[in-house]
């Protein structure tokens, strides 16, 4: 019984990147997702992030996960304390990375919201838990630390942009791509 729960527990909380637990599996809307791979998000010799990638059916084809239909979840967990406006400015660079100006054009309002719902943040501490959801029915949603913030934003095309931050072709860590991908060792 006690090796039967064990390998139950392991199932539950399968992957662990720097001592954050992802769960195997969550809820986004009325979808199951599944963890399609983690990794740690560094910069010189710091840990800033951990995240997770969630999607209906597990890709190791980037392309294929930004054409992927249903609902998707980004789960970040910070290891370090930022500013929101540390956090923005990085999402706004890693967009306008993996877009052409145009493309950042038609982006920019939506764009713009999410900052502001950021922004208003004002201090991500430590542990703090974010994730951006994309509901079919509603748009991407912000929740910081199990609260909703704001108005969901439409367009699936602006989900698509975020995810091109860590998936495009020019990600923010090529190894945070690969493991997010499922393909890290």
């Amino acid at each position: 019984m006690a090796a039967l729960f064990c390998q139950f527990s392991q199932l539950a909380t399968a992957v662990e990147v720097a001592g954050v637990k992802f769960d195997d599996q969550t809820k986004v809307g009325n979808g199951e997702l599944l963890v399609n791979g983690a990794g740690l998000r560094k910069k010189a010799f710091f840990q800033i992030y951990a995240m997770a990638l969630y999607l209906p059916e597990k890709s190791v084809d980037s392309e294929a996960v930004l054409a992927a239909k249903g609902g998707k979840r980004i789960a970040i967990t910070l290891l370090r304390d930022l500013t929101a406006q540390q956090f923005v400015e990085a999402l706004q660079e890693g967009m306008a990375k993996n877009h052409s100006e145009a493309e950042m054009a038609g982006l920019k309002d939506r764009l713009k919201q999410l900052s502001d719902l950021m922004l208003a943040i004002g201090e991500a501490k430590t542990g703090t838990s974010i994730l951006i959801d994309w509901l079919p029915a509603s748009g991407t949603r912000l929740t910081v630390n199990g609260q909703a913030q704001g108005k969901d934003i439409a367009g699936e095309d602006f989900y698509r942009a975020l995810l091109r931050i860590w998936l495009g072709n020019k990600p923010v860590q090529d190894d945070l791509q690969q493991a997010l991908l499922g393909k890290a060792s």
